[in-house]
């Protein structure tokens, strides 16, 4: 008899347990459909703020569902079959945890979602904005989450968090001497962040190393640039401390200047084309006129003799920049020539005994 009361009873408690998955799946197969119900909906919508609280909730939510449901089954099996001996109290500890995990889960994912949504919303508007800075302190946001609910959750299950700050802070020191190079590409992030000597998408360089491209992903630990030969260069963040950064993206112009020589016998001739030449760059469409313009007789060379000139186009384009520089070299040329003069080139003589 006491057979058969055994046998119904373990029977009874896999039907009681497959009752409780089967629940624990209608809850969640439920609740994905609400949630995917309401993000429809909320796509529907010119606010982005709603979409980012529901992509946010929708896996924290989930697993929230399956949290309590595996903790109610192991407190059925717990109190009526001694399957486990575990407390009660410890039970509702993880419960708590459980929860305190999805809650911070979700404020998580927020920031995440509130971050892209943000730079988004600004690119679609033509505002300029620094998508580093924005997943930086995204990121910073996401760490104190994350250092927050660990220590609530310790303390939840009778740990001492002063105790765990204390020997964190002996710790600390040993990780410090330990990880000295991983705290300084850190801070050297950090500096990045707030300093802003670049951002992703600059062109930089650095006459002090053979560092020159384009700027792809600035991390905590390093930077990839993507030089001329579309190669990947990854630099530890530390470096940029102690090197100088040269950032020609953030240039207002782009300077020409040129030397060009002129033969001794073109003397007369000289006040004559640095003026057209002065006239010319004065007048033409691509130089910024507010900027310094600068045309004169500089110097006596050994073949010839040299003006200069200095002045500034109203671009910082690459090409269009080399485009303008050809324009008015050409046409230089072209007022050398009217002027009956010939630019000078390095003469030989030779002696024949």
């Amino acid at each position: 008899m006491e057979k058969i009361l055994q046998d119904y009873n373990l029977d009874h408690w896999i039907i009681k347990f497959l009752v409780i998955i089967f629940m624990i799946i209608i809850i969640n197969i439920t609740t994905r459909l609400i949630l995917g119900s309401l993000r429809k909906q909320f796509k529907k919508t010119n606010n982005i703020w709603d979409d980012c609280i529901i992509n946010s909730i929708y896996k924290p939510f989930t697993i929230l569902v399956w949290i309590l449901g595996i903790v109610f089954t192991l407190e059925a099996f717990n109190n009526d079959l001694k399957l486990f001996n575990i407390s009660g109290d410890f039970l509702i500890d993880l419960k708590r945890a459980g929860i305190i995990f999805v809650i911070a889960l979700f404020l998580s994912n927020l920031s995440k979602n509130f971050q892209k949504a943000i730079v988004s919303n600004n690119l679609s508007n033509n505002i300029d904005v620094d998508e580093a800075t924005y997943e930086a302190i995204a990121k910073i946001i996401r760490l104190s989450i994350i250092i927050t609910s660990g220590l609530i959750i310790l303390q939840t299950f009778g740990f001492s968090i002063s105790g765990v700050l204390a020997f964190g802070g002996i710790g600390g020191v040993a990780v410090g001497f330990a990880a000295k190079d991983m705290l300084a590409n850190f801070f050297g992030g950090l500096m990045i962040y707030l300093d802003r000597p670049f951002r992703k998408g600059d062109w930089i360089r650095s006459p002090d190393r053979e560092i020159e491209g384009t700027v792809e992903n600035i991390g905590w630990r390093q930077t990839s640039i993507r030089n001329f030969r579309k190669n990947v260069i990854y630099i530890p963040n530390s470096v940029f401390m102690n090197i100088i950064v040269e950032n020609p993206s953030r240039m207002t112009h782009r300077r020409i200047r040129e030397v060009i020589g002129l033969r001794y016998k073109d003397l007369p001739k000289m006040v004559a084309i640095v003026n057209d030449v002065k006239g010319m760059i004065l007048n033409h469409n691509e130089i910024d006129h507010t900027q310094t313009t600068i045309v004169n007789f500089d110097s006596y060379n050994d073949s010839s003799i040299d003006f200069f000139i200095i002045t500034y186009a109203n671009t910082t384009e690459w090409v269009k920049y080399h485009e303008i520089k050809q324009d008015v070299l050409m046409k230089i040329g072209k007022i050398i020539e009217s002027n009956s003069a010939e630019i000078a080139f390095p003469t030989r003589v030779e002696i024949q005994e």
